[in-house]
């Protein structure tokens, strides 16, 4: 994972792949600015966090929708949870 120390996504990004058990490695790109000229050569900006799953680059965060957990569980083929906290609350009522 492309991020850097003060990036918040890349933060849900690790505490994301951390709670499901995905090993990953941390690129720092203010550390490393050959890491951070990657980051844009491959994606055109310097975008952060991005992820590299099978080769192909993913930044894992939208603005406006923040972290795209719905899109990691698919690419990192992790199950969704059958239940959630909105239709258990829904079916209360």
């Amino acid at each position: 994972m492309y991020t850097a120390d003060w990036c918040c996504d890349g933060q849900a990004a690790k505490k994301f792949l951390d709670s499901h058990g995905i090993e990953y490695t941390e690129i720092d790109v203010d550390a490393d600015p050959a890491a951070s000229d990657e980051v844009i050569r491959h994606v055109g900006k310097r975008a952060i966090p991005q992820l590299v799953i099978d080769g192909e680059w993913f930044q894992p965060y939208q603005p406006g929708r923040g972290l795209l957990r719905d899109e990691l569980h698919r690419r990192l083929g992790i199950p969704r949870a059958k239940w959630s906290l909105a239709r258990t609350i829904k079916s209360w009522f």
